[in-house]
C-alpha cells in the first residue's frame, strides 16, 4: 500500500511516536537527542511517502528510517554514561565536585509518558521498564550501534530475527551473530532486561512516602535507614558518585546540606519513580534543583541519581518552574 501525503497518512506516522521515541532513546541514551532523531525519522518518511510501496510494513519502514538517523547520529560521537562507569566512588567532600562533564556526556532521564504505553499487559510493562532503566539504556552504549539496534528489536521489542535482517539490510546469520556478540557484553556487565521491574507496589509505595517525608523534613537518619547499605548516589553533570549510605548521609549533612527545607514534587523516569527536587531560595520561592531518578530493590533504595540541569529536563516532565507557599 502507497502511502498518500494527506491528514490519514499524518496520523498514520504520528500513531508511531511513543514507540519509535523509545527506541531511540535506548539507542542514543539522551531524550533530548531522542526527541531529535524521532522529528527527523518523521520529516524523511514524510517527504519519501510518495515512494513507499508497501513491500514492508509501515512500521519496519519507520523503524529502518529511524535505525538510520540514530546511527548517522552516534557516528564519531563519545558514548553516553552513568558517573560510576568513569571510575571510582568518590569521598562525600566538597573536593569530590571539580570534576564537571558536559551535557553530552550522561546519559538523560526520560519521562515514562513518553516512551510507555498505559493499560499494557503486566508482563510487558516490566520488561519495557527494565529496558530503560539508566543502568540499562548505559550498557546499551557500550555496544556497536548495530548490535545495539539488534539488540534492542530482538531482545526488547521482540522482533523476528528473519525481520531484523530485513530492517538492517543483512542475513539472519549475520543477526544471530550480533546477538550473541551483544548479550556476551551486556553479561560481562551484568545488564540484562528482566531485573524486576514494574509498577510500584504497596509496601513500595510506602517506602517512597516515608523517603518523601524523611527528604522534606531534612530527617536524614532516618532517610539513610531506608537505603540499602551499599546504596549509590549521582549528581551528574558532576562525574562525582557515591558509594554506601554512610556516605550519602555524610553528604547529605556536609556538601549537600543546601537542600534542607527542599519539596518534591512525583513523577516518574526510566521505569523508576522521580520527583522534582525544588530548594528554597531567599524570597520564599522553591526553585527547581535536580530530577531525583529512585531506583528500589526488594525493601528498600538502591540508588538515587539526581540529575542538575533542571532548566532543560523539568520541561520534558511537566514540572513547574517554580513552588510558591500555599
Amino acid at each position: 500500500m502507497a502511502l498518500s501525503t494527506d491528514t490519514a497518512a499524518a496520523t498514520d506516522l504520528d500513531s508511531y511516536r511513543r514507540e519509535l521515541t523509545g527506541y531511540c532513546y535506548r539507542m542514543l541514551g539522551s531524550s533530548f537527542d531522542a526527541e531529535d532523531a524521532v522529528q527527523e525519522t518523521m520529516i524523511r518518511a514524510w517527504r519519501a511517502a510518495d515512494a513507499f510501496e508497501g513491500r514492508s510494513s509501515l512500521r519496519t519502514w519507520l523503524y529502518r528510517i529511524a535505525t538510520n538517523v540514530c546511527t548517522d547520529l552516534l557516528r564519531g560521537r563519545a558514548r553516553r554514561a552513568l558517573p560510576m562507569d568513569l571510575g571510582p566512588s568518590c569521598p562525600p567532600v566538597v573536593s569530590s565536585l571539580e570534576r564537571v562533564l558536559g551535557d553530552e556526556a550522561w546519559i538523560s532521564p526520560i519521562s515514562d509518558q513518553v516512551v510507555l504505553e498505559a493499560g499494557i499487559d503486566p508482563a510487558d510493562e516490566v520488561a519495557l521498564r527494565d529496558s530503560v532503566r539508566l543502568a540499562f539504556v548505559a550498557a546499551l552504549q557500550r555496544l556497536p550501534a548495530r548490535q545495539r539496534a539488534a539488540l534492542i528489536l530482538c531482545e526488547v521489542l521482540r522482533w523476528r530475527a528473519v525481520e531484523v535482517a530485513e530492517l538492517l539490510g543483512t542475513t539472519v546469520a549475520a543477526v544471530n551473530s550480533s546477538l550473541q556478540r551483544a548479550r556476551a557484553t551486556l553479561a560481562a556487565l551484568e545488564a540484562n532486561v528482566g531485573d524486576g521491574g514494574g509498577a510500584v507496589t504497596g509496601d513500595q509505595r510506602q517506602l517512597l512516602a516515608s523517603y518523601v517525608e524523611a527528604f522534606e523534613s531534612y530527617d536524614i537518619d532516618r532517610l539513610v535507614g531506608l537505603l540499602h547499605d551499599d546504596a549509590e548516589q549521582t549528581m551528574p553533570p558532576y562525574a562525582m558518585w557515591l558509594r554506601g549510605a554512610p556516605d550519602i548521609g555524610a553528604w547529605m549533612l556536609g556538601v549537600g546540606r543546601e537542600c534542607s527545607g527542599s519539596r518534591l514534587v512525583p513523577t516518574s523516569a526510566n521505569g523508576c519513580p522521580a520527583f522534582g527536587q525544588y530548594r528554597p531560595s531567599a524570597d520564599g520561592v522553591h526553585r527547581p534543583w535536580s530530577l531525583q531518578v529512585v531506583e528500589i530493590s526488594g525493601a528498600k533504595i538502591a540508588r538515587i541519581h539526581a540529575f542538575l540541569d533542571t532548566g532543560r529536563i523539568f520541561p520534558l516532565f511537566g514540572l513547574p518552574a517554580e513552588l510558591r507557599a500555599g
